[in-house]
């Protein structure tokens, strides 16, 4: 019997880390693909602890070399791939006015065109496999705001890039969807809130505190909540599902 193959990106921390230990659970290897090696390991020793096999790949996917190496490497190691997540993709909370070129680059070099590559280079093996592709958005493509317009421009094209693909995946048997979480509580969201918190006159403890009602959502996600989504977005059981966008954000848009 062939084994299952996902590559998780941006696993060696938060939703991603979280995601690659998952689906351990699932797949019989797992690809795990981020800048930071050290993470990188600590992740592995946790796929592995829980029955799957883990290939660590230490590489900046905003390089354009670096999706072509990924999925060589990947497929030398298993020989297919089942299932792509694309998690990485860390873009600045900075004001509209104020950010500069190179930083609205940067984001979208790592979180778009690096996915876009990836998925590229992986398409052939994924329709070999009539594999599941996952990209991650987020709640600001719906409710941009200026602190944080990069991230929702790029979330914004992250969705349109998922839809994209899934059209051209029903030709080829590749399911494609996105997900977009809400407030996660992450390093990231951490950060976040350290950033807020005196913007608001509060210590950062209070603002933790206070955001879950000020944002009218039940809870902070964590990123095991994500990664259950994802696990069953790339299951069987989500097979009929493509196209979608999915959100799991606690109730924050409140739009339909």
């Amino acid at each position: 019997m062939s084994r299952k193959v996902a590559i998780v990106t941006g696993a060696s921390q938060g939703i991603g880390q979280a995601t690659a230990v998952r689906l351990a659970r699932d797949f019989d290897a797992v690809a795990l693909v981020a800048r930071n090696r050290a993470k990188l390991e600590e992740t592995a020793r946790a796929v592995e602890a829980a029955g799957s096999e883990p290939l660590v790949i230490d590489t900046d996917l905003a390089t354009p070399s670096a999706a072509k190496s990924v999925v060589a490497r990947t497929l030398a190691a298993f020989g297919r791939i089942d299932a792509m997540i694309h998690i990485a993709g860390a873009v600045p909370q900075i004001d509209l006015l104020e950010m500069t070129d190179e930083q609205w680059d940067a984001g979208m070099a790592l979180k778009l065109h690096g996915a876009r590559r990836l998925t590229v280079e992986a398409w052939p093996a994924l329709r070999d496999a009539k594999g599941s592709v996952v990209f991650i958005s987020g709640n600001s493509a719906s409710a941009p705001k200026s602190a944080y317009a990069a991230v929702a421009t790029i979330n914004a094209a992250i969705l349109a890039l998922a839809k994209a693909f899934s059209d051209r995946g029903i030709a080829d048997g590749v399911q494609v969807n996105s997900v977009s979480p809400g407030a996660v509580m992450t390093g990231r969201r951490r950060s976040y809130l350290e950033h807020w918190a005196p913007l608001h006159g509060m210590t950062v403890e209070e603002a933790t505190e206070k955001f879950p009602e000020e944002a009218g959502i039940t809870r902070y996600g964590t990123p095991e909540d994500i990664a259950e989504l994802m696990a069953f977005v790339v299951s069987p059981s989500a097979r009929w599902m493509t196209g979608s966008a999915l959100r799991m954000d606690g109730g924050e848009i409140k739009g339909i």
